[in-house]
């Protein structure tokens, strides 16, 4: 933790004392975005969301979320007050028989909707209900965990039907919402992020082929991602950014 601190100095562009959403924080990312968010003086408070919620500390205040129930998300919300930055970072690869495909053969439609409720319905329903509680002056972002897989123009290889699929519609629901909510927060940002490969139990089964200095520490990540938010305006709202910046095609 201490290593990655200098990579991100802090949140910057706000100009007030921020109050922060993790969604996922018990995740590998969320976590590390949870830490990087508590090491900011400029960060008043972390609301941190997650399934099994997390131990309390000093400016942090934990909470249940269930991305596939949505009563857990609208009670979050409706304790959370003005939000300045949503961060969701959860996702979905494998889980027991939950595989990415190789081929259509092992399409399967249970699977498929599983992998669609976490990775695109479940932060949809975060920014439904998440979204009205940025301030409608000043800065304001919402931001979630994509994937470059998720990339239409950018798929050269095929498979992970399941998993590219959801990622895309999530980027679909983000580039949505944010039009929308320029009308009434013309400040506002609202995009995707690809993390890299992330040194996670979701990215474990895959790791083989994967250069050493192209898997990153969770901590890494996170403090890439949260320096891409912080160079990001409202003309960069619904787009997907990679972990250096780079703005990837749907």
């Amino acid at each position: 933790m201490a290593d990655a601190l200098p990579s991100f100095p802090g949140l910057a562009g706000f100009g007030r004392p921020v109050r922060a959403v993790v969604v996922g924080a018990g995740g590998g990312i969320g976590s590390a975005v949870t830490r990087l968010l508590l090491a900011d003086p400029g960060v008043a408070e972390v609301l941190a969301l997650a399934r099994h919620p997390v131990e309390p500390a000093e400016r942090l205040r934990p909470g249940h979320l269930d991305l596939t129930d949505e009563a857990t998300i609208a009670a979050a919300a409706a304790g959370a007050g003005t939000v300045d930055l949503v961060f969701v970072a959860t996702g979905l690869l494998h889980a027991g028989p939950i595989q990415p495909e190789k081929s259509w053969r092992a399409l399967d439609p249970g699977a498929m909707a599983t992998l669609y409720q976490v990775n695109a319905i479940g932060p949809a329903l975060v920014a439904k209900h998440f979204l009205p509680l940025l301030p409608r002056r000043g800065r304001g972002v919402f931001a979630a965990v994509s994937a470059r897989v998720g990339s239409i123009a950018d798929n050269g290889l095929g498979g992970w039907y399941g998993y590219r699929a959801a990622k895309a519609a999530l980027n679909q629901l983000v580039r949505t919402a944010a039009i929308e909510l320029a009308r009434t927060r013309p400040e506002a940002v609202c995009v995707t992020l690809h993390p890299g490969t992330v040194d996670t139990g979701l990215s474990k089964p895959f790791q083989a082929g994967v250069a050493a200095d192209r898997l990153f520490p969770p901590e890494r990540s996170a403090a890439c991602l949260l320096a891409v938010l912080n160079g990001l305006t409202p003309a960069d709202s619904g787009g997907l950014f990679a972990w250096d910046g780079q703005r990837i095609p749907y």
